[in-house]
């Protein structure tokens, strides 16, 4: 029987909801658009087109989300490059243990390819990975299930046969409505999230070696 561990991206490999937050905000600034760090927190682990429109919606802008995105992920994926992030503590030990342990590996983030991309090469960990899912190859993005589905379809693995890790309310609802093992992580840079909904919870990386 195969084994899969799915990572999410953001808030779980590196620490990225502030950068997040800071560059939306900067942004949205730029069309006069009110957005700060508590409105963003019921967005965390959505993709960033779903949060757009959303936004786009409630104000009722003359906008379209294409607009923002284009200057939102550029910004993002320059501030990776040069900044002096580092994987979350724990990271490339639990990655380690997984291959040791024979698990497929996987990524299913909400974020585009060109910035889970430039994560995975500045931290030089890209090799651990066997498969990389952006949200934005599936329909519907977390908290719907497509991503997780999708990344199970290309494992080749059952859903139950999978765990995933994620520090959002929004990505453990996909997580479970795939029918996925779910760990939550306690991330305090993703902001109060509950995760109450997962089958564990854990408030460091190493935590996780529990449940494998």
């Amino acid at each position: 029987m195969d084994k899969a561990f799915i990572f999410d991206m953001d808030g779980v490999i590196i620490d990225s909801e502030p950068m997040h937050d800071m560059v939306d905000m900067e942004v949205a600034a730029g069309f006069n658009i009110r957005l700060d760090r508590d409105r963003l927190q019921k967005y965390v682990g959505m993709r960033a087109r779903d949060v757009w429109n959303s936004v786009i919606k409630e104000d009722q802008l003359s906008l379209t989300a294409d607009q923002l995105l284009l200057i939102a992920d550029e910004k993002k994926v320059k501030f990776i490059e040069v900044s002096d992030l580092a994987p979350i503590d724990g990271i490339r030990e639990l990655l380690k243990r997984l291959k040791q342990l024979n698990y497929k590996i996987a990524l299913a983030s909400s974020s585009p390819i060109e910035l889970i991309d430039a994560v995975l090469h500045k931290f030089e960990i890209e090799s651990f990975f066997d498969y990389k899912v952006s949200g934005d190859e599936v329909q519907n993005g977390k908290p719907a299930p497509d991503i997780y589905l999708e990344t199970a379809r290309r494992m080749n693995v059952n859903p139950d046969d999978c765990i995933v890790l994620e520090d959002s309310r929004n990505g453990i609802d996909a997580g479970n409505a795939a029918g996925m093992k779910t760990i939550g992580f306690a991330n305090p840079g993703s902001g109060n999230q509950d995760l109450s909904k997962a089958n564990h919870v854990v408030d460091s990386i190493e935590g996780v070696l529990e449940f494998i």
